[in-house]
């Protein structure tokens, strides 16, 4: 099973990348048009948008398995024994179970963009409408995971730092 989340990981980084490099491409097209050009296209701001949009869905999970996700820990992490263990499980089935609830409504959404274009791209919204279940579906397995790895013992529920991930 850590061998198919490697993969995972290894394809939303990939992917983060490559709508990185898109986002970068566009934002200098749009530096380079309205600095030396008597007009500047359009459709670069809507590009560079999508590119966030995914960049966001497809790094939440990553962000939630390294630790980079937003976390308040002060008052868990100071609690005696084993509460803060206990609070970190129930952060993650919390989590699981919110991005399962919500995958029904993300393809209803995702659906919904079948029948719209975007502005100035011209492109299907569902295209980008998806981001929303890939951000489920994303965040949901690496939920599922922490839950499983912290019920059998191979990991605390803490962020992975740096070093273990080598």
């Amino acid at each position: 099973m850590t061998t198919a989340f490697k993969g995972l990981e290894g394809l939303c980084r990939l992917f983060i990348l490559a709508a990185f490099l898109v986002l970068s491409g566009s934002v200098l097209l749009q530096v380079f048009a309205r600095t030396f050009l008597s007009t500047a296209p359009v459709w670069t701001e809507e590009l560079t948008r999508f590119c966030l949009i995914y960049i966001g869905a497809l790094g939440a999970g990553l962000a939630l398995r390294s630790g980079d996700m937003v976390n308040v820990d002060l008052l868990c992490e100071s609690l005696p024994g084993r509460a803060p263990w206990v609070l970190r499980l129930v952060c993650a089935v919390l989590t699981a179970v919110f991005c399962i609830v919500l995958l029904s409504a993300a393809w209803d959404y995702t659906a919904i963009g079948r029948r719209q274009t975007a502005a100035s791209l011209g492109w299907r919204m569902d295209f980008i409408h998806a981001s929303m279940l890939i951000l489920f579906v994303t965040l949901g397995l690496w939920a599922l995971m922490r839950v499983y790895e912290m019920l059998t013992g191979r990991h605390d529920g803490l962020p992975i730092l740096k070093a273990e991930d080598k």
